[in-house]
């Protein structure tokens, strides 16, 4: 497992009873998380300086319940980037903060790459990939389906102060505008992907990852140069093990020689423990 150890603005406090307690700077969040399956050793929702917990309803979805007025929105930071955090909808937050090793990993080999590196992040989300591929040097084509999470990726790089013309935003269905590159012919030094366990495109397009992973990843290598960086699969679907996403990068990739490592990815606990949040792989050009 790598563990995103290296963050100051951000730290899971405690965990138990399918739920997390989580500073986000001086903020306070209880939020659910299907992966604790273990009995708290206190009350979270006791916690003293708690400010909001995210309540699940019957019927679907949920809703915030605040204990303690905060901001609207604010920011962390991690080492040089920054960030907006804001609570919304389905207990998000707009932020990832254990995919922060995989913003090592490829800021890493950005800036020892030597050369200009083109980076297509899909399903990119509010863009912590993005601004730490930019921060690192490349320039990225950040393209998500929801108008919104693009636009605050737009937010993220600008609190970063990233130069936005390294950054290339598109609002479109992942596959679609893939087969759309392909025909243009341009291609990227390196990809990164984040699907989802299941999802919509602006058009209706379903996506199923267990059905659609594997040929999204053959696809994208029709868009990668002759001699790409890295190539990087995170996936939060429970059950998805990291082996799943290093045989796909094995068969996909066999035409490029580089080497392969997946992983879990997780996060440390004040509590002495680790808190697996999903898996990772990666090809490295080396």
């Amino acid at each position: 497992m790598k563990i995103a150890s290296s963050w100051k603005d951000y730290s899971v406090i405690a965990t138990g009873d399918g739920l997390k307690l989580e500073r986000w700077k001086d903020v306070i969040l209880l939020r659910p998380d299907p992966q604790i399956i273990w009995p708290s050793q206190f009350d979270l929702e006791s916690y003293a300086g708690l400010n909001a917990i995210y309540r699940r309803s019957e019927k679907g979805g949920g809703e915030w319940e605040i204990k303690k007025p905060f901001a609207k929105e604010w920011d962390v930071s991690y080492k040089d980037l920054t960030f907006k955090i804001k609570p919304m909808g389905f207990k998000h937050t707009g932020l990832f903060p254990e995919q922060a090793v995989n913003w090592d990993i490829m800021s890493t080999l950005i800036k020892k790459a030597g050369r200009p590196i083109n980076v297509l992040n899909l399903f990119a989300y509010t863009g912590g990939a993005t601004v730490a591929c930019a921060a690192a040097g490349a320039s990225v084509c950040h393209v998500d389906a929801a108008k919104g999470m693009v636009e605050r990726a737009g937010e993220n790089i600008r609190a970063s102060k990233i130069d936005n013309a390294n950054v290339r935003y598109i609002i479109d269905d992942c596959k679609k505008f893939v087969e759309r590159e392909i025909k243009r012919g341009r291609k990227y030094d390196a990809i990164i992907m984040d699907p989802p366990s299941y999802g919509r495109g602006p058009g209706g397009e379903m996506w199923k990852i267990d059905s659609e992973l594997y040929g999204l990843v053959d696809l994208c290598v029709n868009v990668l140069s002759d001699n790409p960086l890295f190539f990087l699969i995170n996936s939060y679907t429970t059950g998805l093990q990291p082996m799943v996403l290093n045989n796909i990068l094995t068969l996909c990739m066999k035409n490029y020689k580089g080497r392969i490592e997946a992983y879990e990815v997780g996060l440390p606990t004040e509590e002495g423990i680790y808190l697996p949040c999903g898996a990772g792989g990666i090809f490295i050009n080396e």
